[in-house]
């Protein structure tokens, strides 16, 4: 599964590089085009975001690409289309992202059937804690898919305890307070934060939410494991309309290597 898939990158990289694309923005064929880039930049996994009418994680670039991606008409259906022709196409893992509303109204044995036979290889819930979540986490695993527990700078020692019990894969660290797409201060709290995560899980850190540049990506080597870019993929691929977006995945590689 998905902590054996990094561990092994790892053996060949310093740092892993994971990014993001909501799924129907702008269309489906620029997600394609943005796919083609992750993979020929080197991007070793990849979030799928499922829009959704109230994405409560993200910040106001996020937000407005879930609203017009649905607003585009995008379905459950295409996602999981889209997902599965993306799986068949780039070599990186795919993992869902979205929010607790789309899965359980899906239902999360069925949910998690849709995920498996489109190729996804985990998920991530932004708005579902792991103790809240026993159903789904039975039935991720029952069809081999990791579901990835999240970490944020408030949580007590204890609560880190607690979200590490039962967690695969790997575990997202929330850099810091608030949403999606601000930039993040990397600096000696979040090193402190990070090493808290470490006391308490063997598995590999993904560090998340304003990681935004090259040199951020290049403060994570040694303290983090896979470093989460999402906002700023986005934000680069709309000022130039794709126009130096595979540049600049590629500095984001370098930079982690």
């Amino acid at each position: 599964m998905l902590e054996q898939y990094i561990r092994e990158r790892l053996k060949q990289r310093k740092l892993l590089l994971m990014t993001h694309l909501v799924v129907g923005y702008p269309s489906l064929a620029a997600n394609r085009k943005m796919l083609a880039c992750m993979q020929e930049a080197g991007v070793d996994l990849v979030e799928l975001q499922m829009p959704f009418s109230e994405p409560i994680a993200d910040g106001p670039v996020f937000i407005r690409a879930n609203q017009e991606a649905l607003h585009g008409g995008l379905k459950r259906a295409d996602y999981f289309r889209f997902m599965a022709a993306a799986a068949r196409a780039v070599d990186m893992p795919l993992l869902f992202m979205g929010y607790s509303n789309t899965v359980f109204r899906t239902g999360s044995e069925i949910f998690c059937g849709k995920l498996a036979q489109a190729g996804g290889k985990g998920m991530i819930v932004a708005d579902l804690p792991p103790q809240e979540a026993g159903e789904l986490i039975k039935h991720a695993a029952t069809r081999k898919l990791d579901f990835i527990h999240l970490m944020t700078p408030t949580d007590t020692d204890q609560r880190l305890k607690e979200v590490a019990e039962g967690a695969s894969g790997f575990i997202y660290c929330v850099a810091r307070r608030g949403v999606t797409g601000s930039a993040t201060k990397l600096d000696a709290d979040l090193r402190a934060y990070l090493k808290r995560c470490r006391a308490v899980t063997r598995l590999p850190l993904g560090v998340g939410f304003g990681i935004r540049k090259p040199e951020h990506v290049r403060l994570l080597r040694g303290v983090a494991d896979i470093a989460i870019v999402g906002t700023a993929c986005l934000e680069n691929w709309e000022r130039g309309n794709g126009r130096g977006y595979l540049n600049f995945l590629k500095s984001l590689r370098k930079a982690a290597d």
